[in-house]
């Protein structure tokens, strides 16, 4: 690639990567979504609803993540939300 494009090609990058960092209700749905699906149970007692509740969200620019008692609960990135186990 020509010098001439690196700088514009990275800048483009980084702003897509910025716009597209999922925002804390995108975590949240995706937190109550998963833990729905592992458990019938869960889902019934509303262990989704309660753990996406009680998450805190924190964001690094391009990327954020979720944390509930000081554990990371979800990271996500690009508008992708991954729920950690």
């Amino acid at each position: 690639m020509p010098k001439s494009l690196t700088i514009p090609v990275i800048a483009v990058t980084a702003a897509l990567a910025f716009m597209l960092n999922p925002s804390a209700e995108q975590h949240r749905e995706k937190i109550k979504s998963v833990i729905a699906e592992r458990s019938q149970i869960e889902r019934v007692l509303g262990i989704g609803q309660m753990t996406s509740f009680f998450s805190q969200y924190h964001s690094v620019g391009f990327a954020s993540y979720t944390t509930v008692n000081k554990e990371i609960a979800s990271v996500g990135a690009l508008g992708l939300v991954i729920v950690l186990d």
